[in-house]
């Protein structure tokens, strides 16, 4: 009994200098350098990682160091433009003026945001504990109630209290 769909070969791609993972797309390296670097589809632990920009961190543990920081921050900002009230609720300004900043620091934080995203999908393991610290440390500073100084009846999170 044939379980194969019409059209669905199942055999594995042959390596030809045409295959969409030897063009550059999937490796890096491209036509003629003479390299190839192979680009991970699994969380892999090491220095060797691309994360945000093609040749960036490179193959020096320093500079490594200072992506993790770099995403680590990023998670930071993230959490704290979500939860910074930077508006008053009655301040003396326009509407207008206002719903307009609002949307800019909304968008400056979804941007950020994709960017920590985009930096996750390095598949570095690494990377993903950084930025999961970085949220998590932006929430405890920003976010929770251990650190805020407001009154404790405030909802501090964008979600209604659970009820049950």
């Amino acid at each position: 009994m044939d379980h194969n769909m019409p059209g669905m070969d199942m055999s594995p791609p042959t390596s030809s200098s045409s295959s969409p993972m030897n063009n550059g797309t999937m490796m890096g390296g491209g036509g003629g350098m003479g390299h190839k670097m192979m680009m991970h589809m699994t969380f892999f632990w090491g220095s060797q990682a691309e994360i945000l920009f093609s040749g960036w961190p490179g193959s020096r543990p320093a500079m490594y160091a200072l992506a993790l920081v770099f995403v680590f921050f990023l998670a930071l900002i993230v959490e704290w433009l979500s939860h910074c009230r930077l508006i008053k609720p009655n301040g003396s300004g326009s509407r207008v003026g206002a719903a307009l900043f609002q949307t800019l620091l909304h968008a400056v934080r979804v941007c950020l945001a994709y960017m920590v995203m985009l930096a996750i999908m390095s598949f570095n393991v690494g990377v993903f504990l950084v930025a999961v610290a970085g949220h998590a440390v932006g929430f405890l500073i920003f976010g929770s109630k251990l650190v805020k100084k407001e009154e404790a009846e405030k909802v501090a999170s964008d979600l209604p209290p659970m009820t049950c």
